[in-house]
């Protein structure tokens, strides 16, 4: 116990998640629809089901924890869930991270889904058909799913994520998100895409606005909800001054991840990256002051696309039309961040379709599809954050300010945008303003923040031939105005405006 009363505990090996370990079970319904691949790999329907033999012999005559959850705030939506846990604190965790049940709810409740994990069970590649021996197996007509030889809490809720990243667009039509979402006091919505690391938690917990949720949810034809009873924010460098809505969520019931401490052994260390850069909290939602509850809204007015830039060169804020937020949607770029996945050490640039392609057992086309419907039906506008890289590259330049980008979303949510001038940017194609109340205007323009023009243009062009190479794999399943919303390098357009 931390002198917050929060509980700390130790993950063990594995302190971020394996996707390359995460399975699908094959079968007549998977194999019509699942996207397979790297991401989405094939498990047989015997394989796994050793596994799961395998995996109840070894925790027969153990005590389990068991809990019942639901997975989705929407009433119309949600899946009754049932988690069994080998170790207290993952129970803890769901408990803290799934919508809790009411007392009536409990009396009769009936699980459609089950989720086992067994951190002490260890694969045998040759006999299980894994590549390790930890594994996440998601078996869809079982409705079941298997957590192996990891401790890392994370998996539990991701694997839910990606349960609900099929079902909900192949059987129920809502779009499932990896976003953040909020509510400001004239109701309207915002939500933020991005992966782990590029703000979502943090900038989704506005003092302004209540929090709908800061990682999963669904756009249905009713509007917005929450999937999941709480938040799994990231610690490290935390302080109150910098996330005093996260940094107050961490007391009694909240639990620490691979945090350090004090020399007092009960005070957390969030400076300490000893274990791990992806140190981590889970709290229930209803630690943060001013959680809607039921997290569910209306349809969103402001699509936020967030951005960890490493090479420094995309802006602070840019509106982006139709065709090229499906191209950015699908593309979903940003920098993996230290610790968030086993192996990464240092900041690398990434695509992730979707902003969350590990959990997208669908092509991505599919889900931007029903983005691209939904935004033309609410009319709803999209923007590009950039919360990374300014005045240089990783290494040599620094890391966007909060406060810079807290008052451009201010401007955004405000409406002060529809007033500002715009730039059409030549090379990715969106508009970027060239000032905004509260923010100074060289930071708006990235070219201008570097002391070598032509070092930005070749950096920048290089970013482009990224995009253009990863899209590759996209083209065939994409509208036309969609690939011809792919950026330009400088050798391509003379007049760049970047």
């Amino acid at each position: 116990m931390t002198d917050s009363g929060a509980l700390a505990i130790d993950t063990g090996r594995f302190t971020g998640r394996s996707p390359k370990d995460r399975f699908i079970v094959s079968s007549a319904q998977t194999e019509q629809d699942v996207w397979w691949g790297d991401i989405n790999q094939r498990i047989s329907a015997d394989f796994a089901a050793v596994i799961h033999a395998d995996l109840m012999k070894h925790i027969k005559g153990a005590g389990v924890y068991v809990r019942d959850a639901f997975v989705g705030a929407d009433p119309n939506y949600r899946i009754p869930l049932r988690v069994m846990t080998e170790t207290s604190w993952s129970n803890l965790f769901a408990h803290n991270m799934f919508i809790r049940p009411t007392a009536e709810e409990l009396t009769n409740f009936v699980p459609q889904w089950h989720v086992v994990c067994v951190p002490s069970f260890k694969a045998d590649p040759d006999r299980h058909g894994t590549r390790g021996p930890n594994f996440a197996v998601l078996d869809f007509d079982k409705k079941l799913v298997l957590i192996g030889g990891t401790g890392y809490t994370g998996e539990i809720k991701k694997s839910m994520f990606s349960a609900m990243n099929f079902i909900l667009p192949v059987d129920r039509n809502v779009l499932p998100m990896h976003c953040s979402a909020n509510r400001g006091a004239e109701g309207d919505v915002a939500i933020f895409f991005g992966l782990s690391g590029t703000g979502k938690t943090t900038l989704s917990s506005d003092p302004k606005r209540m929090l709908i949720g800061d990682d999963e949810h669904g756009w249905s034809d009713d509007g917005v909800f929450n999937f999941e009873g709480g938040c799994y924010a990231k610690t490290i460098d935390l302080s109150d001054f910098k996330e005093p809505d996260i940094y107050r969520a961490i007391r009694f019931g909240a639990m620490l991840e691979n945090i350090g401490f004090e020399a007092d052994g009960v005070t957390p260390n969030f400076e300490d990256s000893e274990i791990t850069e992806n140190t981590r909290v889970s709290y229930p939602i209803h630690h943060i002051d001013g959680a809607l509850n039921p997290s569910i809204a209306g349809h969103p007015d402001h699509v936020f696309f967030l951005t960890c830039d490493a090479f420094g060169v995309l802006p602070p804020v840019a509106r982006l039309d139709p065709a090229t937020a499906m191209y950015h949607f699908i593309s979903g770029y940003t920098a993996k961040v230290a610790g968030t996945e086993d192996g990464i050490t240092e900041p690398t640039a990434a695509f992730s379709a979707g902003f969350g392609e590990p959990f997208l057992p669908l092509h991505p086309a599919r889900y931007a599809e029903m983005l691209a419907d939904r935004m033309k039906k609410h009319n709803t506008k999209v923007w590009l954050v950039n919360t990374g890289w300014t005045a240089g590259s990783y290494g040599t330049g620094h890391r966007m300010k909060l406060s810079t980008t807290r008052a451009l979303l201010d401007a955004v949510l405000e409406g002060k945008m529809d007033q500002v001038p715009m730039r059409r940017c030549e090379r990715f194609g969106w508009e970027v303003p060239t000032e905004v109340p509260g923010v100074r205007s060289d930071v708006l323009d990235p070219r201008g923040t570097w002391t070598d023009a032509q070092a930005f243009d070749e950096k920048a062009d290089h970013l482009v031939d990224l995009f253009n190479s990863n899209f590759e794999r996209f083209k065939e399943g994409v509208l036309d105005e969609v690939r011809a919303a792919a950026p330009k390098s400088k050798r391509v357009a003379q007049t760049v405006g970047c």
